[in-house]
């Protein structure tokens, strides 16, 4: 297991306890995260209580299930684009990309770990947009000649 200053050495920020998490939990959700980002977006790294927080405290509907809500972002490199934008500080206080507002992250009782969540993102995420935007034209190219090869067409493809 990675050890928690590892993950943290950077932050500056104090977890405080609200009403509906603690500040350990808010740490356990943190460390979930970091392994979630690191991992490439694994499943596998996908914890219950990091779905948890998303759905509670970040804006986001839960998509039926953890197992929806994994589906509805992590299955097409676009929307998992759109997913990671949420987390994307770099150009001031980010939007839910669900409800388009910023109460997520300006709310005073999740304002430590939703800021520390986009902290914590910015290590991650150009490499995981690019590895995206790959992936989507690669799948993109596919399905294209699949369509093509259907009807009897050939693809060619320049550049």
């Amino acid at each position: 297991m990675i050890d928690q200053a590892e993950l943290f050495s950077e932050a500056t920020v104090i977890m405080k306890d609200t009403k509906f998490m603690p500040a350990a939990e808010k740490w356990k959700v943190l460390r979930q995260w970091t392994l979630f980002l690191k991992s490439g977006l694994s499943r596998d790294y996908f914890a219950k209580s990091l779905y948890n927080h998303l759905i509670n405290h970040c804006s986001f509907i839960a998509h039926y299930d953890i197992h929806g809500f994994y589906a509805t972002y992590f299955e097409e490199p676009e929307d998992t684009i759109t997913f990671l934008s949420q987390f994307d500080n770099r150009n001031g206080i980010p939007k839910s990309v669900e409800y388009g507002m910023t109460g997520w992250y300006t709310d005073s009782d999740y304002n430590d770990i939703n800021a520390e969540m986009c902290h914590i993102a910015r290590r991650y995420i150009r490499g995981l947009i690019k590895k995206c935007q790959t992936e989507q034209r690669d799948k993109d190219v596919t399905r294209a000649e699949l369509l093509l090869a259907k009807h009897g067409l050939k693809a060619s493809i320049e550049g």
